[in-house]
């Protein structure tokens, strides 16, 4: 006989809602961003219908900004969340063992389940978030520079005289401006992965994982709970 599930609070509304919105703005920007990278030429109409691009630039900027206080939210709830902080879930991957058997099932080396891990994450999940974070923050960071770049009063003034220092070890705005490509090909990457690895945990394990970032609740085994 199947043993008994019980339904268990994993993610509180703060996270989910930052999580949907972190994916949100990171969709965004991605299209945004590559739309700015190779964009469309408009030969013909009036002048005023040609401003599409700008229009563009204003809403990559604007999500960026959004991303950036989702990060700095996130952040926060990692030590502070009242229902659960989270940092310590991050180090999971220090189980090198449990990493070693979700590596062989995911890469469909081994038909064996990987075992529960007892915090939010597995120890893939944990390389993967904390990995997406530090790619979050890095993107944050360098669109900072190329917004200070281009404006130079206030906000951005200040901006750019405190990364000015960072955008000379990257070899100045070119450097920056590659590695802010390359680091929204890591948000491609992830994205790509994570799909993965939340269909299969859903379809393969039967866990309702992509239902639980909707309600914030699990089903676990009562020996699990």
């Amino acid at each position: 006989m199947a043993e008994p599930l019980v339904v268990k609070k994993q993610w509180s509304a703060a996270m989910r809602i930052n999580h949907w919105a972190m994916a949100a703005c990171i969709v965004v920007l991605i299209i945004s961003g590559f739309y700015i990278g190779r964009p469309l030429t408009i030969g013909s109409g009036e002048t005023w219908q040609k401003f599409f691009m700008t229009e563009v630039g204003f809403v990559h900027l604007l999500f960026g900004f959004i991303l950036t206080a989702l990060f700095v939210w996130r952040a926060y709830l990692c030590f502070f969340s009242r229902f659960h902080a989270d940092w310590k879930d991050f180090f999971a991957w220090l189980d090198f063992k449990s990493l070693y058997e979700q590596l062989k099932f995911y890469t469909l080396l081994s038909k064996d389940p990987p075992p529960e891990h007892a915090g939010l994450y597995g120890t893939i999940q944990s390389v993967a978030y904390g990995c997406l974070l530090i790619v979050i923050f890095l993107i944050v960071i360098t669109g900072l520079i190329l917004y200070g770049a281009v404006h130079h009063a206030g906000l951005a003034s200040v901006i750019s005289t405190v990364l000015n220092p960072l955008a000379v070890t990257l070899s100045g705005l070119a450097g920056v401006r590659f590695f802010h490509h390359v680091l929204t090909w890591a948000f491609v990457l992830f994205i790509c992965i994570h799909f993965y690895m939340a269909l299969w945990t859903d379809i393969v394990l039967k866990k309702n994982i992509i239902s639980s970032m909707i309600n914030g609740r699990i089903f676990k085994k009562a020996n699990e709970y």
